[in-house]
């Protein structure tokens, strides 16, 4: 089985060589940061990344993720007009200087969230959608575990300090990438300069991201700022055909905010290098199969796997493929069979499932007339063993 791997390990070596200067580990002068590479699913730099931290107005992305998914079921559309409650227009902090007398659009309320932070804007969406701020409050929290925020509850709409208000990094990089992926058609928002609703306060109509001028292709999230939290930023960039999304928590003032969330940026673009290392359906593997008309299956994989390469990192590259092994006939084409596990120093483990590259109909009688010989033969030997089928198998090769 060994040697079927060797041609995909010597693509992903040869891809190393030609790289010049060795992969830079990023030190982040964060408390907290994740740093993922969307296309790969690939974690390229991680730091207290699960720890439960307040979030700030970052935590108001949940508050539009639950808008978006309103539109995309059809309960409001971007002309839905909601009301303004006394406590809405009350609320301190940034806002859109909402009045008890507006009926702003989903649309207004979008932009003055993402542009202009309107922490008046997020309690108009929760009390238009749940009734009351608390029970918005308690959709954010079941909604994040149905998308594998385990470490996010919330305590209200806006990000205001609140005991229940906790996100981890990892998490609001979940979210920002549920974002971009289930909603391309909002996104747009993100990079929106600048808002301002009808003429009022004209000085706080730009985008507080620092990053969306710079050229790097930066196009969103949202920044956030408390005492307790400090400075933060949920940030995705796309450059080519590469989208990244980092956040960062604890940063001592804007500058230092900007400062590093631009760094990263150049880091994950200059130091990584994505690469096509096996084409969709091309054979990298063979799997025995019991009692079939055939007695292996290919292994192959449904799409390109793009693999993410540190710069000049000629060590350390594994390749495990595993699976439950003979496998029994029949078999479908395309029946998911096994998965193969990429493993490189210092970055998160590429999964890719494998799929059989044929169908394998049942063996023909004279076939299992045979094997059904022998297992009698291994039983009178004293070799009671089950059969191999059903049996763990992997194979593992590595520069």
């Amino acid at each position: 089985m060994l040697f079927r791997l060797t041609l995909l390990i010597s693509a992903l070596l040869s891809i190393l060589a030609v790289a010049t200067l060795p992969a830079r580990a990023f030190e982040t002068r964060a408390n907290s940061a994740y740093v993922l590479d969307i296309n790969t699913g690939t974690v390229l730099m991680e730091k207290n990344a699960d720890v439960p931290l307040p979030p700030a107005s970052m935590s108001k992305l949940m508050t539009v993720n639950l808008l978006f998914e309103a539109l995309a079921d059809g309960r409001v559309t971007m002309g839905t007009q909601f009301g303004v409650s006394e406590r809405a227009a009350s609320i301190g902090g940034s806002t859109m200087f909402l009045e008890q007398t507006d009926r702003p659009t989903v649309e207004d309320l979008i932009q003055g969230i993402i542009v202009q932070s309107g922490n008046d804007a997020s309690v108009v969406i929760a009390e238009g959608l749940a009734g009351t701020e608390d029970a918005f409050a308690r959709m954010m929290t079941e909604r994040a575990r149905d998308l594998g925020m385990e470490n996010s509850s919330f305590g209200n709409s806006s990000g205001w300090p609140h005991p229940l208000q906790r996100m981890s990094m990892k998490d609001l990089a979940i979210l920002a990438r549920h974002i971009i992926v289930e909603f391309p058609d909002y996104y747009r928002y993100f990079r929106q300069s600048e808002y301002y609703y009808k003429g009022r306060a004209p000085d706080n109509r730009f985008n507080r991201n620092p990053l969306l001028d710079l050229g790097i292709g930066a196009d969103g999230l949202k920044t956030g700022h408390t005492q307790e939290a400090g400075y933060g930023i949920v940030g995705s960039a796309l450059q080519g055909d590469r989208r990244i999304v980092f956040v960062i928590s604890g940063m001592a003032s804007e500058k230092e905010r900007a400062e590093e969330a631009e760094a990263i940026v150049n880091w994950a673009f200059r130091q990584f290098t994505m690469e096509t290392t096996v084409k969709a359906g091309e054979k990298i593997a063979e799997a025995d199969v019991w009692l079939g008309a055939v007695d292996t299956v290919g292994l192959v994989p449904a799409q390109d796997v793009n693999l993410l390469i540190p710069a000049g990192q000629r060590e350390g590259v594994s390749a495990t493929i595993n699976w439950n092994g003979p496998i029994a006939a029949p078999i479908a084409q395309g029946q998911e069979l096994a998965e193969m596990v990429i493993s490189r120093d210092g970055l998160s483990d590429t999964v890719v499932p494998l799929f059989a590259d044929e169908g394998v109909g049942n063996a023909g009688f004279g076939k299992r007339l045979t094997v059904a010989a022998e297992r009698v033969l291994a039983l009178v030997m004293g070799n009671d063993a089950p059969p191999a089928a059903i049996q763990p198998e992997a194979a593992t090769i590595s520069n």
